[in-house]
């Protein structure tokens, strides 16, 4: 992918210097896959809430339960961690309280006016969560209701596996090759990279060497780094990319 220098400059941190660097990469696909929370969706708050009081329940690390439960189907965490407990009982109580709590569920920066900007039948939403959360999560957000949607309702194999990505370039007719994934998570990143798509990480969520272990192709602080630059004659959507490396 051609990728040219735009250029650097410094940021302190107390005491200590960070040099950065920023880039700007052009890149084409004939269709975009979103993940949807910690991608186009701010839930931290809300998730954290919810799994806190799950993992309080059962004696559990609450850090390291949000941790563990972000960017994959709550059933599998759940089938992890109490693997003889009731997991459908335990996964609705889950849902009820997510849809529930929606206090603090806002658009990140450049979500809305992404999407806004791409013809509908170019993107789709691919999240772990239920359909119902999902557009929950979605309207309190505030974001345009996507034409295609894939939940952990339409699946049975989750991230990390390949099958909601693959689903996605399926929903969109175009081959996962033709496609760039959008997540934040190394669950989803590993998913959209088995499916043979590019994916683009944003760094809301993990630390940079976490998304780069699990494979993404670019890594940007938020969807405000990625614009549409044009369509070209060949259809494919072409985008510039602001992407920043410490």
């Amino acid at each position: 992918m051609p990728c040219a220098l735009q250029g650097a400059g410094e940021q302190f941190q107390g005491s200590r210097k960070c040099v950065y660097h920023v880039r700007m990469a052009k890149i084409q696909c004939q269709g975009v896959l979103f993940d949807l929370d910690g991608v186009l969706v701010d839930s931290t708050p809300a998730v954290a809430r919810v799994w806190s009081w799950w993992a309080k329940k059962y004696g559990l690390d609450p850090e390291e339960i949000v941790r563990k439960a972000h960017g994959r189907p709550s059933i599998a965490t759940i089938r992890e961690l109490l693997p003889n407990a009731d997991a459908e009982a335990e996964n609705r109580e889950v849902e009820r309280r997510e849809i529930e709590d929606v206090e603090g569920v806002v658009p990140l920066p450049g979500a809305t006016e992404l999407l806004q900007e791409l013809p509908p039948h170019r993107w789709a939403i691919v999240t772990s969560c239920t359909k119902r959360l999902a557009y929950v999560r979605i309207r309190a957000a505030g974001l345009p209701e996507p034409k295609f949607i894939v939940t952990s309702d339409d699946i049975s194999r989750g991230k990390p596996d390949p099958e909601p990505y693959l689903k996605g370039a399926r929903a969109l007719s175009f081959s996962p090759v033709d496609c760039i994934v959008m997540e934040d998570a190394p669950a989803g990143i590993s998913s959209g990279k088995g499916s043979g798509a590019r994916v683009v990480a944003l760094q809301t969520t993990e630390r940079d060497e976490f998304l780069r272990a699990a494979g993404a192709d670019f890594i940007v602080k938020d969807c405000s780094a990625m614009k549409l630059d044009r369509f070209n004659s060949n259809g494919a959507l072409q985008f510039i990319l602001n992407t920043e490396q410490r």
